[in-house]
């Protein structure tokens, strides 16, 4: 609403309550605090066409593959910085590169999961919390050492996204179910097959006699 001035009683405008209320306006307001707007592991009906079970059931699949893909995440990234060797440079690239992807995937499924109506986890105490990823260890290991970790946490999620499309996709939650199979699991295959290829008991150059 515009502020206006007023007349005074000699017909003259009044502009500086329109100026101490333009001030009051601007001034921010710090340490503002108040109960949630949306309690996590409550959801919102939205027009979607699915029952509330559904919904739920689909936010926790989905609240869990998050916690498991943001842990499989910062697993790609120490070990993108501790890769050494002969190969550091073609996998620090290539672990960096994995690492974006499933950037990706995760901005997805938290998507995925507001879209339904939930709250998507998103703080790394939550996600130390729910992954069921081991924690590795702060120190630098063997390459073959950081890619079967790596792997193993692949068969992890790929389990999991496994289990809850087949689950999904019986309920009807047709949208949860393409952005596993389409998006999670085939993404998470391709890192195995590339990662694998690299456990490979090959030397690194030919040699002729």
């Amino acid at each position: 609403m515009p502020l206006k001035s007023r007349p005074d009683t000699n017909g003259h405008a009044e502009h500086h309550t329109a100026g101490a209320d333009a001030v009051r306006l601007a001034t921010p307001h710090f340490n503002q605090h108040t109960i949630e707007m949306q309690p996590y592991g409550t959801s919102l009906r939205y027009p979607i066409a699915l029952d509330d079970k559904i919904r739920l059931e689909s936010i926790s699949i989905l609240n869990q593959l998050l916690a498991d893909t943001m842990t499989l995440r910062d697993l790609y990234k120490k070990h993108h910085w501790q890769v050494s060797g002969a190969t550091f440079n073609q996998l620090h690239l290539l672990l960096d590169k994995h690492y974006q992807e499933h950037l990706t995937l995760i901005d997805a499924i938290a998507e995925r999961v507001q879209m339904l109506g939930g709250i998507s986890i998103a703080m790394a105490a939550d996600v130390a919390e729910m992954t069921v990823i081991p924690r590795p260890p702060r120190g630098r290991e063997e390459v073959p050492v950081q890619l079967s970790r790596l792997l193993a946490a692949h068969e992890m999620v790929i389990l999991q996204v496994r289990r809850g499309a087949k689950k999904l996709a019986a309920l009807g939650d047709e949208g949860t179910n393409d952005l596993l199979v389409s998006n999670v699991l085939r993404t998470n295959e391709m890192h195995v097959w590339i990662l694998s290829e690299h456990l490979v008991s090959a030397p690194l150059t030919l040699t002729t006699r």
